[in-house]
């Protein structure tokens, strides 16, 4: 099968869930731009969500330019991605709602690690899918962020509860880390994407 169709529906869910994210959002409740400040841990919850929302689309669509066939398997494993990324809105809430707090940040590690395992697990059912001399395979490489990022996740998770701080500091540094697109994509394909 061809990955058109996958990738429409993952733009469209991804846009969905942008907007659940910002309808979240609500207005300070006094009338000055200072009242602000009372909301900024909505804000700032808002605000990393977002990113990572963002950044599992631009690395999907990155992703998508060098895969050339799909079966059941990789719908199903972005299909689980798009599980993951949907109890975004929800985990930001409770992060937004009660701040940096052991439950709340706990819940959110568990639905970021739970993205990445599940993006993990989409490409290699995309790479079982490609020869092994393929852009896709080329691009993938031994997924060195992709395997940091979920150690830090799963560090996160464990520190929730202790330090609660330290996770959202961890969640900072992955976001980070995966802000700037991945070139691997672009040198597989020998120009820019």
């Amino acid at each position: 099968m061809r990955p058109d169709r996958l990738v429409a529906f993952t733009d469209g869910v991804v846009a969905i869930l942008i907007t659940i994210l910002v309808l979240e959002l609500r207005p300070p409740a006094g009338d000055r731009l200072g009242d602000i400040v009372h909301e900024k841990g909505r804000l700032l919850a808002y605000v990393l969500s977002f990113v990572f929302v963002a950044i599992y689309w631009v690395n999907h669509h990155h992703l998508m330019q060098v895969v050339h066939t799909i079966d059941g398997r990789a719908l199903w494993a972005n299909i689980h991605l798009l599980f993951w990324l949907s109890l975004t809105p929800v985990a930001t809430d409770w992060l937004g709602e009660s701040g940096v707090k052991g439950g709340p940040v706990a819940a959110y590690a568990i639905v970021l690690l739970g993205c990445a395992i599940a993006y993990t697990l989409l490409t290699l059912a995309l790479l079982s899918l490609h020869d092994a001399d393929s852009p896709l395979v080329q691009a993938i490489g031994r997924d060195r962020k992709g395997r940091l990022s979920l150690a830090a996740y799963v560090v996160a998770l464990g520190l929730s509860f202790v330090v609660p701080v330290a996770s959202v500091a961890l969640f900072v540094a992955v976001a980070l880390l995966w802000f700037v697109p991945d070139p691997r994509v672009a040198r597989a394909l020998g120009n820019v994407v």
